[in-house]
């Protein structure tokens, strides 16, 4: 990405595949999810962190990824997806809003997907809300999703070390449906 706007890391596997960007700020449940999609032949995008960003902000910077995947001969027509925990949930799900035609798929885990506003009625691509077993919010949320949205209850969600696991397979499993793998390139002569 343009040098000094954005600090991303990118890792591809060998064989073509969707990608799977990563909303900053929860590194340790980003990188385990992360590391379960690579191993299952998906492309992992994780954005560096970046302290005290505003929603808009966040999505903005999302949308920014999704344009440059879309511009990139080695991303160029693979299926997108976005993960976001907590408030970076709402983000995702505002670039999912923003960018319809790019975005095949949506995960929210833990997310405060209220603040994504009226952009939850916008979001086109299948999405899955995972939450705690308390998170009336989110259940409200889940019932304003124009796109074909699961809600997906882990209870004690980021408390108890199985639900870490849960939730990656949640995910894996969402991002397989929905992203899969793209077919793979022959190589150019």
């Amino acid at each position: 990405m343009d040098e000094g706007r954005l600090e991303a890391r990118l890792s591809m596997p060998t064989r073509g595949s969707g990608v799977i960007v990563f909303a900053p700020g929860r590194g340790p449940l980003d990188e385990h999810v992360a590391r379960t999609l690579q191993r299952e032949h998906l492309a992992t995008v994780l954005l560096a962190p970046q302290p005290d960003v505003e929603v808009p902000v966040l999505a903005g910077r999302l949308a920014a990824v999704v344009d440059w995947l879309t511009d990139q001969a080695a991303t160029s027509g693979h299926p997108i997806g976005l993960f976001g925990a907590r408030v970076e949930a709402a983000a995702a799900l505002v670039a999912a809003a923003e960018r319809p035609a790019a975005v095949n798929a949506v995960v929210s885990c833990g997310g405060q997907v209220d603040q994504a506003g009226d952009a939850l009625t916008r979001v086109l691509a299948p999405t899955l809300l995972i939450v705690g077993e308390r998170d009336d919010h989110a259940a409200a949320a889940a019932r304003r999703l124009s796109s074909r949205g699961r809600l997906e209850v882990v209870p004690q969600l980021f408390e108890e070390p199985d639900a870490l696991d849960q939730v990656t397979r949640l995910t894996a499993r969402w991002f397989h449906r929905h992203v899969g793998a793209a077919p793979v390139r022959p190589p150019t002569p």
